[in-house]
Order: structure tokens, then sequence, then C-alpha cells
């Protein structure tokens, strides 16, 4: 029989160390969180889907966005930006993303990085459900 959501509310998840540490090390890297519950499959989708979002949007010159800016669209940028973990480091590091916009595709490749990093984040979140026992 199905549960409802009354059910639902009603059970406990014990927070455990994997709880904590998959969605930590699936936000830094991508899809790691489900590699280290041995979701091989979804965890090496989420990997390649992620990192080729990401890598096609720094080959359009994307813009990556830096948290320091009063303007609302910029530090919500930087937040999608910032959802990519290692990824959005390695960016900043390099200083992909820091030029003029030179390229029509530029635009697109800044909103391929942002999604990549809100997928990043759903996944993350995705690895903690999965570490407290409430999706398979």
């Amino acid at each position: 029989m199905p549960e409802t959501i009354e059910h639902l509310a009603d059970k406990h998840y014990p927070l455990t160390p994997m709880a904590i540490i998959a969605p930590i090390v699936g936000w830094l890297i991508p899809g790691a969180g489900h590699l280290i519950q041995k979701k091989w499959i979804r965890g090496a989708l989420l990997m390649l889907s992620v990192g080729a979002m990401f890598s096609l949007g720094i080959a359009m010159q994307a813009k990556i966005y830096q948290g320091n800016t009063g303007d609302l669209l910029d530090i919500l940028g930087f937040l999608g930006d910032a959802g990519g973990g290692a990824l959005y480091l390695l960016a900043r590091a390099q200083g992909w993303g820091a030029g003029a916009i030179n390229t029509v595709t530029a635009n697109y490749g800044t909103v391929f990085v942002i999604v990549a990093g809100l997928l990043n984040i759903v996944s993350a979140v995705d690895a903690h459900q999965i570490a407290l026992g409430k999706k398979p």
C-alpha cells in the first residue's frame, strides 16, 4: 500500500554520517555523492551531464559570476555558478569567464554553466535523500 503524506511526516529518518558526507562530496564533485553510495549509473550520468554542460558553457565563453557584486541578478548567477562545486573553483582559479564577452554564444554558455550548477545542487540534495533512506 502506498504511503500517504501523513505517514511520511510521521516517519523518522535518522541523520547518519553518510547523510552529511554525501551531499558535501556530491556538491564538491558532481555525481560523487551517488558514487560513494554505490549508485554507479546515477552517479556516472550526473557526473557526465554536469561536467558536459559546464565544459560546453566554458567553451562558449560563459561569464563566471563573482559573489561580491551588489546586483541581484549577479548574486543569483553566482549562486547558480557556485553550485558547480570544484568546477566553479577551477574556473575561478584559471580565470575562465572573467574577460569581456566576445561571441554571440556567450549568453548561452553562461546559462549552461548556471544550469550545470543548479543541476549539481539538485543532485547533492538527491544524494542526501538517498543517504537518509527516503529514496531507493
